[in-house]
């Protein structure tokens, strides 16, 4: 798409916003039930998408990306009414004899764009938060997804015109195009180093900015944690999407006396989740594309391999793969690994995982296993992140209930649910005054004797 078209539809959707039918309540909601309807009727399509480009079945890519979907759309349809309404607060003393209130209002025009490893829940979720919010959309899903971006399309043009929403397909061209554009937020979800150059570009025009970046997410195994457990949902949450999860544990930091019985369960938990032979598991994803696969065959120091490290270069498949001795000066450590690569690193005392921790970039998750409440609330008091879970992986994102978003160098503003509706909103704090009343005391010409009383 080029530049000149890209124009004319912010164009469009900003006339279309300004005729203020997205405001109404009413609308939002019917444009969501239409969203509700052609998912569904779109959901083989999905389904095969998903698999040419990541290699997701049927049901991971039902339960982790289709599911939360319509979940997000079901939340804004039963609350939306009550997340719009003005918000009634209280009035002090000195403004007496008049209202004070909030109203949400839609930012007005906003650009999303989405990245390639949940493709259609990283574009269809911060979408939904918009609509219901009242405002138009240009979605602009990852070039590196180009069967599941194509669908989205369809899905979209399907259901609403481009004045309202639009999406863009393309790369690098595009991407550029759209940054150059004067929108009334941005939503982004990707990379840190392309988060920057959004945030570059949105500083041009004052633009308010959602980053969902990533990190290297930490996973804690204390010494009192259920090792049978904390292994399976270890794996299950590194190993889902084939790696390729902003909030998979990155690599796991254990109490050095357990390193040996964990390592044992991790082993036995691949073979149970994924077969003895993963590369032939249908349910088990593909690496994205042939770059990203090359930096992760890389990233493999066979001498320290527990399990796994064999790779399919034709099928961009690589198998859950487990490291042992991995020191913090290791390459694998020095970038966010997203992929199936789970390194193992230790610690003698509880005070050194605080004292590495202070060193690092804030992740966008964070997790620790353990039956210990103190040690438990120590970590989750001093560790930095955007949000986690206490004996468990990835699923504190699967929920409307509350916010999903990172801290420092892993994003700014949280989405989903209420927090999803504000992040695509402004709210306008309003003074209503009443005119049958009006105190003297603040005019001039000021008087000594109401000077007791405006200190009161």
């Amino acid at each position: 798409m080029k530049e000149q078209e890209i124009a004319r539809i912010i164009t469009a959707q900003r006339q279309f916003f300004n005729k203020g039918i997205t405001r109404t309540v009413d609308y939002r909601k019917k444009s969501l039930k239409r969203l509700q309807r052609t998912i569904v009727q779109y959901e083989r399509e999905i389904f095969n998408a998903l698999y040419a480009d990541l290699g997701k079945g049927d049901y991971e890519a039902y339960m982790c990306e289709v599911a939360l979907v319509l979940s997000e759309i079901s939340f804004m349809l039963k609350h939306v009414n009550g997340l719009a309404k003005d918000q009634r607060v209280k009035t002090p003393l000195a403004h007496m004899a008049s209202r004070s209130f909030v109203r949400p209002s839609p930012y007005g025009a906003v650009l999303i764009m989405s990245p390639w490893n949940y493709p259609f829940l990283l574009s269809l979720t911060p979408l939904i938060d918009a609509l219901a919010a009242g405002n138009t959309v240009v979605l602009k899903p990852s070039a590196y997804a180009p069967n599941t971006s194509l669908v989205i399309q369809k899905i979209i043009r399907d259901c609403f015109d481009a004045d309202y929403v639009e999406v863009v397909l393309g790369g690098r061209e595009e991407n550029v195009s759209l940054l150059q554009m004067r929108f009334d937020s941005i939503f982004f979800t990707g990379s840190k180093s392309v988060g920057q150059e959004v945030l570059r570009h949105a500083a041009q025009y004052l633009t308010p900015v959602t980053l969902e970046l990533g990190g290297k997410s930490p996973c804690i195994v204390e010494k009192s944690a259920k090792l049978s457990l904390a292994a399976k949902r270890i794996v299950f949450g590194k190993f889902l999407n084939a790696g390729q999860t902003c909030v998979a544990p990155d690599y796991i930091l254990c109490d050095e006396c357990m390193k040996e019985d964990l390592m044992q369960a991790l082993i036995r938990e691949i073979k149970l989740q994924f077969g003895t032979d993963p590369l032939t598991n249908t349910m088990y994803g593909k690496i994205v594309n042939q770059k990203h696969f090359d930096r992760l065959v890389e990233l493999i120091d066979h001498s320290k391999v527990v399990i796994g490290g064999g790779a399919d270069q034709q099928g961009l498949k690589i198998e859950p793969t487990v490291l042992r001795d991995v020191a913090w000066e290791d390459k694998i450590m020095q970038e966010e690994i997203f992929g199936p690569l789970l390194p193992i690193l230790t610690y003698r005392t509880y005070d050194e995982i605080f004292e590495r921790f202070y060193t690092m970039p804030s992740p966008l998750a964070f997790y620790i296993f353990s039956e210990n409440r103190e040690k438990i609330g120590q970590a989750l008091t001093r560790c930095q992140f955007g949000g986690g879970c206490v004996n468990d992986t990835v699923v504190h994102l699967a929920t409307s209930e509350m916010g999903f978003g990172g801290v420092g160098e892993s994003g700014m503003g949280a989405y989903h649910g209420e927090v999803g509706f504000s992040a695509f909103t402004h709210y306008k704090s309003i003074l209503d005054k009443k005119t049958w009343l009006d105190l003297s005391i603040r005019y001039q010409p000021y008087q000594k004797k109401n000077f007791t009383f405006l200190k009161k």
